[in-house]
């Protein structure tokens, strides 16, 4: 019998998409029991923006939601997402903090980490590839897919072989915009299978609409596992509806090992949560909608949310239109990275000040300096020439690793930072997030003062 399975992102990928990850676990801790019972290959419960959200906003550390997790979770394996040499932040740092922090995220409780670099340049995994399979987890190196003039068949199913040689546990085709048609999936699937010999899942959004055709084609030529969100938290620039593709592929004689009663469980506790972000305004209308107008622009899910949210607070959501088609021109001038984090949000913002100020690279972030000077890799294609010049005068942009440029940091933060971090994960934590978890620390001790003050009270 045929056979596809499936990864659940209703944790991650599909609160990140929908409503800029403001899921708390007290939100979803009744749920996982149901998640677990469901059948899914995986549940991707952390990693992407999850790690951020839950220092700076959620007052959560996001260690103890991991383990908390994981005691609830005992027969699904928990994914996560790492952007390779990034980690979960916005640049890169050095090897001795991606080996630790692998490593400790696999200690609790991380079976599966999904590792890519925004622009697929190998260079910038090597560190993270190595250390998970050093710890014991599973090692999935995603390729991050995008259109463009270099962005090739052949290019692709080559990157799979060089995947395959650097010692991956198995691939993604990673669709952060939901771009991916049906005749394309189809014959990359074709042409990655026949270069590798790895399982192959495969990861796309909703955002204009030809996810389930492209899930299809994939499972025809040959993936494995595909990524869906649970119906109520799926669609738009979410992934498409888990019970759906699940009563599809059955129905196509596809075994999914997904028990489709238990999926009603899930969906039916997610309901009302779905509807409160709804109404409250944190779950915008807009993200739900199906955008063909993505096909050009290529913005994924998490940043499309993000960016409203942005221009919302500026005030300033009539040049929504505009800022969505100075993406693709930005894109272009920077070599047609793919847009991903890290690079989606240098992009998207640059592209944002170029239509805010009235003047293109009027002003340019600190963040695309980093990215024309090499910073965060080789581009994929040629970068504006006069563009480079402009930012970086006589300098010769970075050839190299960049992290090789790097000196260790976990001795060095370990001194500055002090008492506030109590154990490795929050080092990690502080290295990652300086300012952040400074602040996040800081509360975290005043809260378990309120505590013992108002044990004392009660008492």
């Amino acid at each position: 019998m045929k056979k596809v399975m499936f990864t659940e992102t209703v944790l991650r990928d599909a609160g990140q998409s929908l409503i800029a990850t403001r899921l708390p676990y007290a939100g979803f801790e009744g749920a996982l029991e149901l998640l677990d019972k469901a059948g899914f290959y995986s549940l991707e419960c952390w990693g992407g923006a999850t790690f951020d959200t839950c220092l700076r906003y959620l007052n959560e550390d996001p260690w103890k939601r991991l383990r908390d997790i994981k005691k609830r979770v005992t027969n699904t394996k928990l994914q996560m997402l790492l952007r390779g040499q990034n980690i979960l932040g916005y640049k890169h740092y050095p090897d001795d903090a991606v080996i630790k922090f692998v490593e400790l995220s696999v200690k609790n409780g991380i079976d599966v980490i999904r590792i890519f670099d925004a622009l697929n340049d190998l260079r910038n995994l090597e560190s993270s590839v190595e250390a998970t399979l050093k710890y014991g987890g599973i090692a999935q190196v995603a390729v991050s897919f995008t259109t463009s003039p270099v962005h090739t068949l052949e290019n692709f199913a080559a990157l799979a072989k060089r995947i395959e040689d650097m010692g991956a546990s198995s691939l993604c085709i990673k669709d952060m915009a939901g771009i991916m048609g049906p005749g394309e999936c189809y014959d990359l699937v074709k042409a990655i299978k026949e270069s590798s010999k790895l399982p192959l899942h495969v990861h796309t959004h909703s955002t204009t609409g030809l996810a389930p055709m492209t899930y299809l084609k994939a499972a025809e030529a040959g993936a494995d596992v595909v990524d869906t969100a649970i119906s109520c938290f799926s669609g738009g620039t979410s992934q498409p509806p888990t019970e759906s593709l699940v009563y599809a592929f059955a129905q196509l004689g596809y075994d999914t090992g997904v028990d489709y009663s238990a999926l009603k469980a899930v969906n039916d506790y997610f309901k009302p949560m779905a509807a409160g972000y709804l109404k409250d305004g944190t779950l915008d209308p807009k993200v739900l909608s199906t955008d063909t107008d993505a096909l050009n622009y290529q913005v994924p899910g998490g940043m499309l949310s993000n960016m409203i949210s942005q221009l919302k607070a500026a005030g300033a959501m009539e040049k929504f239109p505009e800022v969505l088609a100075e993406v693709p021109r930005v894109r272009e001038d920077m070599g047609y990275p793919p847009l991903v984090t890290p690079t989606s949000q240098i992009v998207g913002a640059q592209a944002a000040v170029n239509v805010l100020t009235g003047e293109r690279y009027k002003n340019v972030s600190k963040e695309v300096t980093a990215y024309l000077r090499g910073e965060y890799g080789l581009p994929p294609g040629k970068v504006n020439r006069e563009l480079q010049r402009k930012v970086l005068g006589g300098e010769e942009p970075h050839t190299g690793r960049f992290a090789d440029t790097l000196a260790p940091a976990l001795e060095a933060a370990r001194e500055k930072i002090g008492p506030l971090a109590r154990n490795d994960e929050d080092l990690l934590s502080y290295i990652v997030f300086p300012e952040v978890f400074e602040a996040f620390a800081e509360r975290r001790a005043q809260d378990e003062k309120n505590r013992v003050t108002y044990s004392i009270v009660k008492a």
